[in-house]
């Protein structure tokens, strides 16, 4: 199976290219789709310079649209069967996705969620982010009847045949909660795997505020009761 990678990219002109060397360094079948969301940091420049590849797609918005919008953009370009979507800056680690694809491969599941939780050696973020996640899992599994441990995980990973049935609309952080309202909709169970997990510190470049926390939540009561 070819596992498509999607990175929205935003103003992660220190990290781009770490991260871009440790997926390229993956003993797999992938491609890598990349959208810079309209970076003003130099990201651009930093992507415009990078070698060409035949499996790396880089794609420039030209406004800044969301995180959302990006991850949009990249699954009209998938080609692989499987879609993982992996953020720009370090705090995740993409040794991680052989463990993420285990499960699909050996037909399992079809959607699989890296939870932070599951792995009891991780660093917990700020305690405010930290308790908003608690809150939306709870309120994710409270609406949808899943029970998963870690709502807002960066690494979700779906059958790409899953991922294209949404019709997804989300457009800023809402797409976490709106992809998981929308999966758990259509009857389709989420499993989880322990992931590692280094956040890392707003004057570092952490961009989610409390503001998209309370998107989050609104996203969630939204779709329960509507497609």
């Amino acid at each position: 199976m070819k596992l498509s990678i999607i990175i929205p990219v935003y103003n992660e002109k220190g990290t781009i290219l770490q991260i871009l060397e440790k997926i390229m360094k993956l003993p797999l079948d992938k491609e890598i789709l990349i959208v810079d969301d309209f970076s003003t940091d130099g990201t651009r420049d930093v992507l415009r310079n990078y070698p060409q590849d035949k499996n790396i797609r880089i794609i420039f918005h030209e406004e800044n649209s969301g995180k959302g919008s990006a991850i949009r953009t990249a699954l009209s370009y998938v080609t692989g069967e499987v879609v993982v979507i992996q953020d720009a800056d370090l705090e995740y680690d993409p040794a991680d996705f052989l463990n993420l694809l285990k499960p699909i491969l050996e037909e399992k599941a079809k959607v699989v969620y890296g939870s932070r939780l599951l792995n009891f050696d991780n660093e917990r973020s700020y305690f405010r982010y930290f308790m908003g996640g608690k809150i939306l899992t709870l309120l994710t599994n409270l609406l949808y009847g899943s029970k998963i441990t870690d709502e807002p995980t960066c690494y979700k990973m779906f059958k790409t045949e899953v991922i294209k049935s949404l019709n997804l609309n989300c457009k800023r952080f809402d797409f976490c909660p709106e992809v998981t309202a929308k999966i758990r909709k259509k009857g389709i169970e989420i499993m989880e795997v322990p992931i590692r997990y280094i956040p890392r510190k707003i004057k570092q470049g952490k961009k989610i505020r409390w503001k998209d926390g309370v998107e989050a939540i609104w996203t969630l009561l939204k779709y329960r009761f509507r497609d």
